[in-house]
């Protein structure tokens, strides 16, 4: 049974930075597409970033691009997301999705298998 546990979620300021990693259990993080998606209060959960089964392509969010970067440690069996220059906006609950048969990551929460539990990442003024 594939299971992904998040870490690294926390209280930060405006403009500063947090690192996210998703650790892959049961399975290896290289055998499957990664997503990494928020949810606000009172909001739908959305796609942020992903990266392709290779590891060789990544897409972002509008919203994200050029603050955020999505990465895989094929030795720690981990896919990590580093968040920089972070806004009150960005404050949300973030998972990480694994997707066993698409090549590259989709934007669609439905096309995902695995999710993680969950962590807090919360942008203060």
């Amino acid at each position: 049974q594939v299971q992904l546990v998040e870490s690294g979620g926390g209280l930060v300021q405006a403009g500063g930075s947090v690192r996210l990693s998703c650790a892959v259990s049961g399975g290896t993080v290289r055998n499957y597409a990664v997503g990494w998606f928020r949810q606000a209060p009172g909001k739908e959960r959305e796609f942020v970033a992903g990266i392709s089964r290779s590891g060789g392509r990544t897409r972002y969010a509008d919203s994200v691009k050029g603050r955020f970067t999505i990465s895989r440690d094929n030795a720690k069996n981990t896919n990590d997301l580093q968040m920089n220059s972070l806004k009150p906006e960005d404050t949300a609950v973030y998972y990480c999705a694994a997707d066993r048969l698409g090549s590259t990551s989709s934007i669609s929460s439905a096309q995902y298998d695995y999710w993680g539990q969950g962590t807090q990442v919360t942008v203060s003024l």
